[in-house]
């Protein structure tokens, strides 16, 4: 058995049951491994930043990790922008690059780089000096730290760089497991305290993100914002909220900094549950980085790395909510949309159509402005662009219907960020894929339109307007998709596209929908 074969195996045997690949001769070996290893299905991606955001994407469903197979330095630097993104969504990931034979590196062949100065930007492990001798335990222990909670925004993404030699040496074999990894479990002082101050009552939130998002730890922070009074809320980008009639309410802070600090005015304690205080997407002149209205405290239950489940169980009983019934989504009839097509007329559309267990991934202004409204339809999971890297929701969707074959996706894209991957239609053709994607196909990258007004400028000068413009020449969705083996057709009214959509649900396979109109991005 070489290294390559003894790597595979061991990874199958952690658990590991999805390879999403973009190889190249440095990786043969590990090819023919996978040909070896049939239990670890093999999927192709025509680009890396596809097989990046898949493996993200199938990540937020599974809570497992997927591999990816990436050719050298610049194979993985095209996947990178997705790795940011799940770097953000602490999404689990084992990213396996090829490299030069140690020997060969000295020789600055034309593919030679530093892949672990790349690396270092979105990995919470690394591996890179393997030999055939070690490459199992090096699997082995990639897998293990993908499921081992990191502080901060350090991410849950292993990278190991395996040399061609490593990968086609003699290898004693395959390894067993290691143990996995456990999450802390928050000291009792801390749900005393925050126990003490949410039942003084007054005006308090609890944010919810990451691990606290999970549906245990919802059902217990609904039951303690019912006995309470404090308010649930999630960050503006989680990357994956559960929701839909039945499922905990939780509101979501909006975009823009100055909605933050309105939605937050008046709150007297922020408990910060998984994540960190609310920050501004970008800076601006003349308003806080960090978004706390005044006269709010900023209290803490859990970080990042920590069982929000024990904790926000432990804080229920801490104040007597055991027994407390949460508020909950409620389901709402939604009338289908009728007349042009807009961001309104989209969501609407959206929401009076939603099979049960639908899986939403946004990579645009109104695919994420539609999480509200679609509540209190049908059960559903939504996967947000975490790290604001476009380009994620097209294989982000990919890697969620790889996950969940019997669930229908949606994506819902800017026409902007699905330029950026969209070799992602030809793997989920390829692959036969219950993915359907709406295109808000208003031919600009209209959020630069609405960043260049909040700078004060009411005139837009002609380069400037060119450099949002993406309608000259104007693409093409439907036919782009076709090339790629995915049916689809133009809706120019609401109703053509409540037809579509579920003519699209109800169809297996992948389908695109050119939405024109005037639509945000």
């Amino acid at each position: 058995m070489n290294g390559a074969t003894a790597l595979i195996e061991t990874l199958a045997d952690c658990g590991v049951e999805l390879c999403i690949a973009n190889p190249g001769t440095s990786e043969m070996h590990l090819v023919q491994a996978l040909d070896r290893v049939p239990r670890m299905k093999s999927v192709l991606a025509l680009f890396e930043g596809v097989c990046t955001g898949a493996a993200d994407g199938y990540a937020r469903m599974t809570g497992k990790p997927a591999a990816t197979l990436l050719h050298l330095g610049p194979g993985m630097a095209n996947g990178i922008a997705n790795l940011h993104n799940a770097r953000r969504a602490n999404s689990p990931m084992i990213n396996i690059i090829g490299n030069h034979p140690n020997y060969h590196i000295g020789f600055d062949a034309p593919l030679t780089s530093d892949i672990d100065t790349l690396a270092r930007n979105f990995s919470s492990w690394i591996k890179s000096c393997s030999t055939a001798e070690t490459l199992a335990q090096d699997g082995a222990d990639a897998f293990t730290a993908t499921l081992r909670q990191t502080p901060g925004s350090l991410g849950q993404i292993a990278t190991l760089i395996m040399g061609a030699d490593a990968a086609w040496g003699e290898s004693p074999g395959k390894v067993r497991p290691n143990a996995l990894p456990t999450r802390a479990k928050i000291d009792e002082q801390a749900v005393e305290a925050i126990g003490k101050l949410l039942q003084k009552g007054g005006n308090n939130v609890l944010l919810l993100e990451h691990h606290a998002t999970t549906a245990e730890a919802l059902e217990a922070a609904g039951r303690i914002a019912a006995k309470t009074g404090c308010k649930l809320m999630n960050g503006t980008f989680p990357g994956r909220a559960d929701g839909g009639p039945g499922r905990i309410a939780v509101a979501r802070l909006p975009y823009f900094p100055e909605q933050i600090l309105q939605t937050l005015q008046g709150v007297e304690n922020l408990v910060l549950v998984g994540g960190q205080i609310p920050a501004s997407f970008f800076a601006y002149q003349g308003i806080p980085g960090q978004l706390i209205p005044q006269g709010c405290q900023v209290s803490r239950l859990t970080n990042i790395e920590d069982d929000a489940i024990d904790a926000l169980q432990r804080l229920a009983e801490r104040v007597g909510a055991e027994k407390s019934e949460p508020v909950r989504f409620e389901k709402i009839a939604i009338p289908k949309p009728t007349g042009e097509l807009n961001t309104k007329t989209i969501i609407q559309s959206v929401a009076s159509t939603m099979p049960e267990d639908l899986i939403v991934a946004t990579d645009s202004g109104g695919g994420n402005a539609a999480y509200p409204y679609c509540q209190n339809t049908s059960r559903n999971s939504w996967l947000s662009l975490t790290g604001g890297a476009i380009g994620q929701g097209g294989p982000c969707a990919t890697g969620a219907a790889l996950a969940c074959p019997d669930q229908r996706v949606l994506a819902m894209l800017g026409d902007g960020g699905a330029a950026y991957t969209n070799q992602c239609f030809w793997t989920q053709a390829r692959e036969g894929l219950n993915v359907t994607t709406i295109i808000f196909a208003n031919h600009s990258y209209n959020i630069l339109n609405v960043e260049y007004a909040r700078l004060g400028v009411k005139d837009v000068g002609e380069i400037a307007a060119s450099l949002f413009d993406i309608g000259n020449p104007k693409i093409d969705w439907v036919g782009m998709a076709k090339s790629f083996g995915v049916p689809g057709a133009q809706a120019n009214t609401a109703e053509e596209l409540t037809q579509l959509l579920e003519q699209s649900y109800a169809t297996p396979g992948p389908f695109l929908i050119q939405a024109n109109g005037e639509l945000q991005r």
